[in-house]
């Protein structure tokens, strides 16, 4: 099993003025400690579930990704998740692609169907109903996929989504992991399997993980899809690597349903030094296959 880092909170020790050497820092320290996934979230106000209020510092996501970029070499670069409705389809795909290309290949599409409301209102942001929403994922799916094949730069006509031309120049250095998050089980996961390289489930119990896992494979029967070609990975709650002998037992329970990586998230005040100590939870982690 693999390791991820996720940053959800830019509230450090220093400010925003520390925010940068900061980020420097992380990136230097999650490929030191073996993580292969570095992630941030797709908002613009800080949501609840982190304990902090809406008016906590937030980064937008893609300008952070390409910073890390430069300060990093070998790991994977993606937003856990993109929000569909914050970008033209064909803008995101563009900037993915540039992502991509100035990291020599380590970009990574997290994308999923957006759901915090207050923030769609606050920035006058459309905020359509959640069928729509998901309609959009599925057309944003299908342009970024047509944007990434050099063979077919033609229109494209959604419901939602014009576009005469799908031309990307140029091509991403390696075709970016479509990573589909969310445990929806009769929208989401059916798209995770027509569109999706890579799955991301909330850890919340083994018990829930496998059922999930069991309505994808259920999916990717339906579809002629091979269920073992999809990545499946989990966002982890608790226990987090702080107690490394509960945090391994647990996740051990995951490996064994075929779960290939955990994301964990640093919500301290210094989130390199909190990575530096995850170092050997990798090395734990990696023997559990």
């Amino acid at each position: 099993m693999e390791l991820g880092i996720h940053v959800p909170v830019f509230d450090i020790d220093g400010g925003a003025g520390a925010l940068a050497g900061e980020l420097a820092r992380v990136g230097t320290a999650a490929e030191a400690a073996g993580a292969t996934w570095l992630s941030f979230m797709d908002h613009f106000f800080q949501i609840e579930p982190t304990g902090l209020p809406a008016e906590s510092p937030m980064l937008e996501g893609y300008t952070t990704l390409g910073y890390l970029a430069a300060h990093t070499s070998t790991i994977e670069l993606g937003l856990l998740v993109t929000g569909v409705t914050y970008r033209n389809p064909g803008v995101l795909a563009k900037i993915v692609t540039t992502l991509d290309v100035l990291s020599e290949g380590r970009a990574a599409l997290g994308i999923g169907a957006a759901w915090f409301e207050r923030e769609h209102h606050g920035l006058g942001i459309p905020f359509p109903p959640v069928a729509e929403r998901f309609e959009r994922l599925e057309e944003t799916l299908r342009i970024c996929e047509q944007m990434w094949d050099p063979e077919n730069d033609g229109p494209f006509e959604g419901k939602h989504y014009s576009l005469t031309e799908t031309l990307c120049s140029p091509q991403p250095l390696h075709k970016p992991r479509v990573l589909i998050g969310g445990g929806g089980e009769r929208k989401t996961l059916r798209l995770v399997a027509a569109y999706g390289d890579a799955c991301n489930l909330f850890g919340s119990s083994p018990a829930e993980v496998e059922h999930k896992l069991d309505v994808l494979r259920r999916h990717c029967d339906d579809l002629g899809r091979d269920y073992d070609a999809i990545r499946k990975t989990i966002l982890a709650n608790n226990p987090s690597p702080d107690n490394q002998d509960e945090f391994v037992r647990e996740m051990a329970k995951y490996a064994e349903l075929g779960v290939h990586a955990v994301m964990v998230m640093p919500t301290t005040g210094s989130p390199a030094t909190w990575i530096e100590g995850t170092a050997p939870t990798v090395r734990r982690l990696s023997e559990l296959g």
